[in-house]
């Protein structure tokens, strides 16, 4: 996973329930990355230091 990949949480984080979709925006290695969570209208939930390993890729981003 990488900058701009679309994910959704696997797990409950940081009160964002599992199921929720994100845009990585800070890929910080290999461990932990910063994701933007949203709401199903595209508003943003919050924007959290999530372990990778609690994330799924949805959408890979291609440029």
């Amino acid at each position: 996973m990488k900058e701009l990949d679309v994910v959704k949480l696997i797990k409950d984080f940081e009160n964002i329930p599992a199921g929720t979709e994100g845009a990585i925006v800070l890929d910080y290695d290999k461990e932990y990355c910063e994701v933007e969570f949203v709401d199903s209208d595209g508003n943003t939930i919050d924007v959290v230091t999530t372990p990778k390993e609690l994330l799924e890729l949805v959408w890979e981003y291609t440029d």
